[in-house]
């Protein structure tokens, strides 16, 4: 394999050149859609054991240019995916251009621009451990960084990790809600709030919400302050209240999860008003979308009807038929919780309908966790609501078994669902044999809802501590230790 740090009869770019888009890049990914060939790029690094959360937009700003060099995570899976070509090779900047010895000199005498501003301009800033800004997806593998949050996560659990992956965040939008009197808010604002965004959600995919949701609190609190600050743009404002309300809808879905469901309730709701107060119909379908799930999850099926046809009525005109999938779910639920199976089959036959016209440029950010399996493990829900546990099941171990196995929380999640409708259905045996498999997990993820499920699960057995299995299922269940 060609190193990427060789020389290439491709000039280096000054640091202060407008971006260029990256035609070598945009060129290899041929037909694909963006969405499909991230989709790729996660593959490909899951074929070398790297961890990179690639997503449609992430695929978008390497080609406009303004990822000039990946990070180190990105560079392996690259060089992997095209073998026999360097960086340059395909369409990046050398790194020396973009982390060399100008940026070490400018750090020196003091003018070094800080690493929000540095992403806002494009650039892989010079940063310690696995966290470049230009790629905000934290990888938790070969860098010293790397290695100190894994020793962390195994002695503190999730809390530690989140205070060490939230921590330079919170701060750096803390820092710049305290200069609001002196200065406007600009793109780099813009980008460490989107930043945060990005993290929170892919350490709640991996760990769940538990000991997420109060760390993740302050950077909301800031993200409002940066939107009375004001911006210096129009374009800059409209990334502020947007990256503002994804964050309520982040923190909120952390409290929802983690059994919070009046602050849930609350950060939805002003989640919603920032999508109302400018126009921003992604924001109001994500919004009514959470509003929906919450209201099903809180035994209030009809609001959660309502929320979710609201939610697709917002959505219709943006193009989404992923969107528009997942939408129909939650109405699904609702349905189920209202006991009628006919609303609830004909709601989860649209859902399958827009899931197989494949993904598009225009599906969301957010949406990168639905795929395959959340689809089953949500149909598994709405059967298991209207009482048919066979068919619940069939459903939940298609979900288990179809779930990316980075994604820690979902896969318990599944599997916790799996284990309550066997249980429920007559199988003990399997039904233990499920819950062991979630308790295996639970070391690495921290979710109220995953153990609620749990504590259902064991409640249903107990009378059934004869069959094979569910006795060690209930000692290791009963050794839990007990959440405040």
């Amino acid at each position: 394999m060609a190193s990427s740090t060789g020389t290439s009869p491709q000039p280096a770019p000054e640091p202060d050149r407008p971006a260029r888009p990256n035609l070598v890049f945009r060129q290899l990914r041929g037909r694909r859609s963006p969405a499909e060939f991230a989709a790729a790029v996660r593959r490909a690094a899951r074929e070398i054991g790297e961890r990179v959360s690639c997503d449609a937009r992430y695929v978008g700003r390497v080609e406009t240019g303004e990822i000039r060099c990946p990070n180190y995570a990105y560079e392996r899976v690259f060089l992997h995916m095209f073998p026999g070509r360097s960086l340059t090779d395909l369409g990046f900047a050398p790194r020396s251009a973009v982390r060399g010895r100008r940026a070490r000199a400018e750090r020196a005498a003091g003018t070094a621009p800080a690493a929000g501003a540095q992403a806002a301009a494009g650039e892989t800033p010079a940063l310690p451990g696995p966290y470049d800004r230009a790629d905000p997806y934290p990888t938790y593998d070969d860098h010293e960084e790397s290695d100190v949050l894994r020793r962390a996560f195994m002695r503190g659990g999730t809390a530690t990790v989140a205070t060490a992956s939230l921590g330079p965040l919170g701060l750096a939008l803390d820092a710049a809600a305290a200069e609001r009197p002196v200065r406007r808010c600009g793109a780099s604002d813009a980008g460490a709030l989107e930043d945060a965004v990005r993290r929170i959600r892919l350490l709640d995919d991996r760990h769940g919400a538990d000991g997420l949701y109060r760390r993740a609190a302050a950077p909301l609190r800031a993200a409002y302050a940066l939107l009375d600050a004001g911006a210096m743009r129009q374009a800059t404002a409209d990334r502020l209240y947007a990256g503002a309300g994804e964050l309520a809808l982040s923190v909120g879905w952390l409290a929802h999860d983690s059994g919070r469901f009046d602050d849930a309730r609350s950060h939805y709701a002003e989640a919603l008003a920032t999508a109302r107060m400018t126009g921003d119909a992604g924001l109001e379908a994500h919004a009514f979308c959470n509003t929906a799930f919450l209201a099903r999850d809180t035994g209030r099926p009809r609001e959660a009807v309502r929320a979710a046809q609201a939610a697709q009525r917002a959505a219709r005109p943006l193009g989404s038929a992923r969107l528009l999938s997942l939408l129909a779910l939650r109405e699904a639920g609702g349905w189920a919780g209202l006991a009628d199976r006919v609303g609830c089959e004909q709601a989860l036959a649209r859902a399958q309908a827009f899931f197989d016209r494949g993904p598009g440029d225009a599906d969301p950010d957010w949406m990168s966790f639905y795929g395959e399996a959340e689809l089953e493990g949500l149909e598994a829900q709405c059967w298991s609501t209207l009482g048919d546990w066979p068919r619940a099941a069939r459903h939940a171990r298609r979900a288990v078994r179809l779930q990316d196995p980075h994604f820690t929380r979902n896969t318990a999640l599944y599997a916790a669902e799996l284990a309550d409708d066997l249980a429920r259905g007559g199988r003990p045996d399997a039904a233990a044999a499920a819950g062991l498999r979630v308790l295996d997990l639970l070391g690495e993820v921290q979710s109220t809802r995953v153990q609620t499920m749990l504590a259902s699960t064991a409640r249903v057995l107990l009378p059934h501590r004869g069959a094979r299995g569910v006795a060690a299922f209930l000692e290791r269940h009963r050794a839990l230790p007990r959440t405040a």
